[in-house]
């Protein structure tokens, strides 16, 4: 790593920490869910499973890809009907047989001692024996495979065979005139219809859809198939507006092959209106409007008007309200610091107060017109389920801070009579309008919560326990709706009560995922926003405060329910992070006694520089070593670093010199002073006093309480001060000087906007006062003053570049 010289003040203060240090692991709150991205407590899935696919998700274009039907078992379905035959036994052999398997079934003659002893007693097998059109339908069909599902192969695309399709669509339409069975004759005309598109060939595509399928009076998914087709080809013959049109009749009446529907609709680039002189029915009208709902992340009451405006008992209507109700959660809830969702280091308008401002009323408008809109769908009782206008209307109201109207709405709705997910939302917002007093940090009864509590955590335990829901899963409602409300409404109103122990236990119980922890460690079943907060809000204090919890786990209240988790904190984990709170308030004795709990064989945090050889990337410190310069921060090897143990044994032991040795004394202040200097953001130590490191950390204001030291140097500044009032050495007296300008250069926050990555605003006002503030160092012009005949002048102002720009007028 080359060391950089000379450079200008600000550039030496502010970006040496991108391009002169060595890499660390950083302060960060690891990948965004998709799922995950805001605070939502109205559950997407309130209105039912058919249109999930469409909940809002900024994130994504579809908030999941999965149809909710399965194609493959509604053809089983049509099959085992026509040849009653059964379902699975259809399933079987046409998608669930092996390659070798599959061979044999496509030179099938309908001899059963031809086919493996899996498939002799399989009854559809056994009906094409003796259904020979059926069979020969079967064998076609298998024979269009290979030409059909192409792999595509991104980086060795192979093309299709358009020769040998067109031949496959020629010999299908010639099967289909010759057929008689309106089951078969239907397929037959798929398989022609499908070759040809496949083809390239859309203009008999087109000819073949309107000769065999739009006429066939036959009930059949197949239908809905084909008339993706159809539609595809009509968008390739030069009219995507009639295209759009025909995949929203597929939206609507194939599930199956709604999500592609959705795409395609979308592929065609047409707008609503240009979309809707195709609709002949008020229903096709609502499937319209509702896809142009379902595409818009924008607030947008117009196709929530529109669908219900033509399709009143839609259950496009609650889909699109829950849609817009999310939205709204978006705009109107912010997380709390304590446990932010995602991060954002750089600021934006959306931070700014005069954009707030700006969008404050807008958003309300917005908020109204869709709570309006839930009271009416409430009020005429024309949609399925009229107590989702009830519900909505309660949750705004809520979500406007207006508690009192939202328990009236609620208080009309009897949650006994409500279908399972209607009822669950009642008892989530009913729990939300009780935590008024939580909200806002007054005193409050927290016990009025214990059974709905104890009733959120049976739901997210039951979520967790199934084996398909992943990290970012979708399906994650209950255990992200419990998350929220101990980390983003509880634990910052216990804090706002002065119980930071409290609060760490919110933010533990909102992580929990079962009631046993992976590998009984309390500390591996955090998130990182709780682990950040145990290891940046917690003092002696509120560790204390957990010991007294720790004993309180047996009884039947809030208490108890959030201690229980403490049984799992291992005793080393405890009494490190009880040491660390130690000495960050330099209570080096009472931290001694903490690390003497913690086992020999414990390994305390060493930070990692991730360019390093493997095996080699730990990173090792000693906080007494005295530096003339931060970067680049000075390490050491394993033999020679100091722990936070040694770090508090050496620390205690001169705190005592101070008053035995005091002759001594300025240098034992000295001392000190540099090795609490070493633990701040900027010095090598920095892991003895906190658990992560950050670039952005340099511009962010003082924050926790131990960022007097760790931010600000502050105790570093008045250990200096006592140094040098007790040396009579001038030499002695300009090291200590020359510290505590660097000290009070930490405590000069700039808090101004880039231009471009590395350049900031040199108009802005932040910026100028930076600049001022750092020139009119007092210690520097003391230094230079006083001390410029010194030797450890000479050595700094050669070394240091703040020192050499200073005097040179930079």
């Amino acid at each position: 790593m080359k060391t950089l010289k000379k450079l200008s003040l600000i550039f030496s203060v502010f970006l040496l920490t991108f391009f002169g240090e060595i890499a660390v692991n950083l302060a960060c709150g690891g990948e965004v869910d998709p799922y995950d991205y805001y605070i939502s407590y109205f559950h997407n899935n309130v209105q039912g499973d058919e249109y999930l696919s469409f909940a809002y998700n900024q994130m994504q274009y579809l908030n999941s890809e999965e149809e909710i039907a399965d194609e493959t078992q509604i053809n089983s379905k049509e099959w085992a009907k026509y040849l009653d035959v059964k379902a699975e036994d259809v399933h079987k052999v046409m998608y669930e047989t092996d390659s070798a398997t599959g061979a044999r079934l496509a030179n099938y003659t309908g001899k059963m001692a031809e086919l493996p002893d899996s498939l002799q007693k399989n009854t559809f097998v056994e009906r094409l024996s003796k259904q020979k059109n059926a069979l020969k339908y079967y064998l076609f069909a298998k024979s269009c495979e290979p030409y059909a599902n192409v792999n595509f192969d991104f980086w060795d695309p192979k093309p299709r065979d358009t020769a040998a399709m067109a031949l496959k669509a020629k010999e299908a339409v010639a099967l289909a005139e010759s057929e008689e069975d309106t089951f078969l004759k239907l397929r037959y005309g798929y398989q022609a219809q499908r070759m040809f598109h496949y083809a390239g060939l859309h203009s008999e595509s087109k000819t073949t859809y309107e000769q065999f399928i739009d006429k066939s009076k036959e009930k059949s998914a197949v239908k809905g198939w084909a008339l993706a087709l159809y539609a595809g080809s009509i968008r390739r013959l030069g009219n995507p507006k009639q295209s759009a049109f025909l995949f929203s009749k597929v939206f609507a009446q194939s599930p199956e092959r709604r999500i592609q529907a959705y795409k395609n609709f979308n592929y065609n680039s047409a707008s609503v209106v240009e979309i809707l002189k195709y609709a002949k029915s008020n229903e096709e009208r609502a499937n319209i409007w509702a896809i142009g709902g379902f595409g818009n992340p924008e607030p947008n009451i117009e196709s929530l008007n529109k669908v219900y405006q033509y399709e009143p008992k839609s259950l496009l209507n609650g889909a699109l309200l829950v849609r817009e109700i999310n939205k709204l959660e978006q705009a109107f809830i912010k997380d709390q610091d304590i446990a932010r969702i995602t991060y954002s280091y750089y600021p934006t308008d959306r931070e700014n107060p005069k954009y707030q401002d700006s969008v404050k009323n807008v958003n309300q408008l917005y908020l109204n017109g869709i709570k309006n809109f839930a009271l009416k769908l409430a009020a005429e009782k024309k949609y399925p389920q009229p107590e989702l206008g009830i519900l909505t209307a309660a949750y705004l109201s809520w979500l406007e801070n207006n508690d009192l109207q939202a328990s009236n709405y609620l208080g009309s709705l009897n949650p006994d009579k409500l279908p399972e997910r209607l009822r669950d939302q009642y008892r989530i917002t009913d729990l939300l309008i009780k935590a008024k007093n939580i909200k806002k940090g007054n005193p409050f009864n927290e016990n009025d919560l214990l059974a709905t509590l104890k009733w959120l955590d049976e739901k997210r335990f039951a979520e967790n326990n199934n084996p398909s829901y992943g990290w970012a899963s979708a399906d994650n409602r209950f255990s992200r709706t419990t998350r929220n409300f101990y980390q983003q409404i509880l634990a910052p109103a216990y804090l706002k009560l002065g119980d930071t122990a409290k609060a760490a236990l919110a933010m533990v119980k909102g992580d929990l995922k079962s009631k046993t922890l992976k590998e009984n460690s309390l500390f591996q079943n955090m998130s990182y926003q709780t682990s950040a907060f145990w290891q940046k809000y917690l003092t002696p204090k509120s560790m204390q405060g957990l010991a007294v919890y720790k004993t309180k786990t047996a009884g039947d209240d809030v208490t108890s329910l959030l201690a229980k988790a403490l049984n799992q904190l291992k005793n080393d984990d405890f009494y490190e992070l009880y040491g660390t709170t130690y000495l960050r308030t330099h209570q080096y004795d009472k931290a001694v006694q903490m690390f003497a709990k913690v086992s020999a064989q414990y390994q305390f945090f060493n930070p990692e520089n991730w360019y390093a050889s493997e095996g080699n990337s730990k990173i090792y410190a000693n906080p007494f070593l005295q530096t003339i310069n931060d970067y680049p921060k000075q390490y050491v090897s394993a033999k020679a670093a100091i722990t936070k143990k040694s770090f508090a044994i050496e620390m205690l032991r001169l705190q005592r010199l101070i008053t035995s040795d005091g002759k001594n004394a300025a240098l034992y202040y000295y001392q000190m002073a540099n090795a609490v200097y070493q633990t701040g953001y900027f010095g090598s130590s920095w892991f003895l006093i906190s658990y992560d490191w950050s670039s952005y950390d340099n511009s962010n204001p003082p924050k926790y309480g131990y960022d007097v030291d760790y931010k600000k140097a502050e105790t570093a500044k008045a250990w200096y001060l006592k140094a040098r009032a007790l040396s009579t050495n001038a030499d002695f007296k300009a090291k200590c000087t020359f510290m505590l300008a660097k000290c009070l250069q930490k405590q000069i926050i700039m808090n101004t906007r880039f231009v471009s990555f590395g350049y900031y605003d040199r108009d802005d006002v932040k910026y100028k006062n930076f600049i001022r503030a750092n020139y009119n160092n007092p210690y520097f012009i003391e230094l230079k003053l006083k001390y410029s005949k010194t030797p450890f002048y000479q050595t700094a102002s050669s070394a240091c570049s703040y020192l050499g720009d200073f005097i040179a007028g930079k």
